[in-house]
């Protein structure tokens, strides 16, 4: 999944991204604007893991997303 894309549909997918990682508060997802690597820090943070296990969260979400991303 392109990441631009998923940044460009932000405050749609950002609902998705507070279901996925609940510890993510509203304030979170203000901050992240749909870029990635805030995404990661903020994951990293509020769950204590490492950058590679963030990444690997962030890109399973990504290919998660390919539908809702790609409806007309």
């Amino acid at each position: 999944m392109n990441w631009d894309r998923i940044e460009g549909n932000w405050k749609q997918l950002s609902g998705k991204a507070q279901e996925k990682w609940g510890k993510l508060t509203n304030d979170h997802i203000d901050v992240i604007a749909g870029k990635r690597d805030q995404l990661s820090g903020k994951i990293q943070e509020a769950y204590g893991i490492g950058k590679d296990e963030a990444d690997k969260q962030i890109d399973a979400f990504a290919d998660s997303l390919k539908d809702e991303v790609n409806k007309p």
